[in-house]
């Protein structure tokens, strides 16, 4: 009898130590799980970042773009303007008239 308490006794140790060994299985998938949660999450962070530098730096050469086009275009206006008051100086449709001097 005194063997089979022993026998009883071990294999309730046993099953109480492949309990703790699944336990702890269990927390090291739920670890590996939550670990592999946090670096998906980081490496979809990161990329987000990454993508919004290269949007940013699209950006960044758009305006650079734009201004240099804006620069331009003014002194293209800048020009144009100075040619048109040279015509208009020129020609005697825009001459201001004395109109005494053509009633005369």
């Amino acid at each position: 009898m005194i063997s089979d308490i022993e026998a009883d006794s071990g294999s309730a140790a046993l099953y109480t130590k492949q309990e703790d060994e699944l336990f702890i299985m269990n927390c090291d998938i739920d670890g590996d799980l939550e670990n592999q949660a946090e670096m998906e999450e980081k490496t979809r962070l990161i990329n987000q970042v990454l993508e919004l530098q290269h949007t940013l730096e699209d950006l960044s050469a758009r305006v650079d773009a734009v201004k240099e086009e804006n620069l331009k275009l003014k002194s293209e206006n800048q020009v144009l303007g100075q040619y048109i008051e040279n015509l208009m100086s020129a020609s005697s449709v825009f001459q201001t008239t004395d109109t005494k001097s053509k009633r005369k």
